[in-house]
């Protein structure tokens, strides 16, 4: 039996239609037609098709991994794909860059309040009662007890400045169940998972990568501790560029 005679199947027993199907894995109608038709024309890829594959089985209660041994057997293993060849182009989602610290400006605002301190000490100690010039003048109006209790300010530390992440740290909430995919900037497949709603995952990187997810309205996302809230999408699948103090752009595939 067929991979999409087996989907057909399972969903008729289940007693669901293509529209239940496609309110549950947000999946178009018309994709899960040609799914249950053996075309996965209609999916923009190999990689899209697997995730379909695994989001439709799920509902209608079949093991998904068998689909996907099938399909693999049939279509081929995935294998390293560059994204320019799979998503369309879209108008990029652009994020505030990372700055490395200003090392210059920092060293004369040190300077500067190394200088004013030093200043005010000198001051200080002239005002001091223990000075020899004020003690001349104050002798008379002050104890030696009261000028024993006199204290000297403290200087306020500086802080250091911290140094720019060289990471990117992904964090995914799925409110609904999504499945997202890794690759590196060269196209070179990483990695592929299903998120089940209520679940959390975090990934690091310690280099530029793209994410793909089939599910961007039914997420939560941060990267590097930005949260994107719901401005990558709510419709179809979605690709984005993250890497460490790059900028941040959004592709969809039907």
């Amino acid at each position: 039996m067929s991979i999409g005679d087996a989907l057909a199947q399972a969903r008729s027993q289940a007693g669901l239609t293509i529209t239940q199907v496609s309110q549950r894995t947000r999946i178009r109608e018309t994709i899960i037609r040609g799914i249950e038709h053996n075309d996965f024309s209609a999916c923009g890829g190999d990689f899209y098709a697997r995730g379909h594959i695994r989001s439709i089985a799920r509902v209608v209660g079949l093991d998904p991994e068998e689909l996907i041994r099938e399909y693999d057997a049939t279509h081929g293993a995935p294998e390293a794909i560059r994204a320019a060849d799979v998503f369309e182009p879209a108008t990029p989602i652009k994020l505030k860059e990372r700055r490395s610290p200003n090392w210059t400006v920092a060293m004369i605002i040190i300077l500067v309040l190394v200088l004013g301190y030093g200043v005010y000490r000198a001051v200080a100690a002239v005002a001091s009662p223990h000075h020899p010039a004020a003690a001349a003048q104050t002798g008379a109006r002050q104890s030696p007890a009261a000028a024993a209790h006199s204290a000297s300010p403290t200087p306020t530390p500086t802080p250091s400045p911290t140094q720019a992440s060289h990471t990117v740290v992904i964090r995914l909430t799925a409110i609904e169940d999504c499945w997202v995919g890794f690759n590196k900037p060269d196209g070179t497949y990483l990695s592929q998972d299903y998120i089940v709603a209520g679940s959390t995952k975090t990934w690091t990187f310690h280099h530029a990568v793209t994410m793909q997810i089939g599910n961007p309205g039914g997420i939560l996302l941060t990267v590097n501790g930005q949260n994107l809230g719901r401005t990558i999408g709510n419709a179809g699948p979605v690709t984005l560029s993250l890497g460490p103090g790059k900028k941040l752009s959004s592709q969809q595939s039907g």
